[in-house]
């Protein structure tokens, strides 16, 4: 990962847990149904944790939250 990228993969993993939180999932459902694992789903929404996700797993996770892949994709320039 870039440095000039980590805020924008910090906001998409706060996005994350904001969705899931919103559907009344725990991360361990969620990465049920994307089949992922319950820690990898904890790297990518932790703040201070900077992890890659794929395309294809932020379709997979937005498909799972019933949400436009696009929300993720909105970055917040503060």
């Amino acid at each position: 990962m870039k440095q000039i990228h980590v805020e924008k993969y910090r906001q998409i993993g706060l996005k994350i847990a904001y969705y899931r939180k919103l559907r009344g999932l725990t991360q361990e459902e969620l990465a049920e149904r994307v089949g992922l694992t319950p820690a990898f789903i904890g790297h990518l929404e932790a703040p201070n944790v900077m992890k890659a996700l794929s395309l294809d797993t932020l379709f997979d996770i937005a498909e799972a939250l019933d949400i436009p892949f696009s929300n993720f994709l909105e970055f917040d320039e503060n």
